[in-house]
């Protein structure tokens, strides 16, 4: 989703110096643009500043992920200027600019190398190899098929909220899974060697056992998704 920048941010004129259309250039990259230069008869006439609209919920996103002490990068096949420019209106600090889908793929391996666990976040076709490669590759419903189909995870709202959402979900789940794992096993590992034994009565070894899958239950009822 393109957007032309507002009037009040463009240059109110476009000079043909050299010194003139850099400087405008530069402007527009510092706004978070893609520049396009638009020539006629072989002269420059005009710079356009083409950019993806941040959406609202990227900050607070990113926020978010790094209370779950999770450290974040943007890598994408951008100019570095508009790179940078989108970064810090976020607050992310990482950027890697002018990638292409195969250095995608290398950073994400590279990150595993140094003993990361990686989640890759992406919508496009360029992005596939990586969310394949990523221990969690996560697309969105709105992205492309091939990138849903790479990925691990598809979250149908277009959310970026979600992501930190998914992830503190995912951890709770296998606490709770771990737990679940202890007290089967505790209430096993305490009765059936005693009802074997004749210590106890089978009948109260049963009822060990249901009382067990009744925790589990119970225990498992904890989990709580956020809206």
């Amino acid at each position: 989703s393109s957007r032309f920048l507002p009037p009040s941010r463009l240059p109110s004129t476009i000079c043909r110096s050299g010194e003139a259309t850099r400087r405008h250039a530069t402007a527009l990259a510092d706004a978070g643009c893609t520049v396009v230069y638009v020539v006629a008869d072989g002269l420059l006439i005009g710079l356009i500043g083409l950019g993806d609209t941040v959406r609202p919920s990227a900050e607070r996103a990113v926020r978010a992920l790094e209370e779950l002490r999770i450290e974040t990068a943007m890598i994408t096949g951008d100019n570095p200027r508009t790179a940078h420019a989108v970064a810090n209106s976020i607050g992310m600090d990482t950027v890697v600019a002018e990638v292409t889908p195969e250095r995608k793929l290398e950073h994400v391996r590279q990150y595993q190398s140094a003993g990361h666990t990686v989640a890759f976040v992406g919508d496009g076709i360029n992005d596939a190899p990586a969310l394949a490669a990523a221990d969690v590759g996560i697309a969105f419903a709105a992205g492309t098929d091939v990138a849903q189909a790479a990925a691990d995870v598809t979250l149908i709202p277009d959310d970026l909220e979600l992501i930190p959402q998914t992830i503190a979900a995912s951890r709770r789940t296998l606490r709770i899974i771990k737990q679940n794992l202890f007290w089967a096993f505790f209430y096993n590992v305490a009765a059936i060697p005693l009802a074997a034994t004749g210590r106890i009565n089978p009948a109260l070894a049963a009822a060990a056992m249901m009382i067990s899958s009744i925790t589990v239950v119970l225990n498992s009822l904890r989990l709580r998704i956020p809206k």
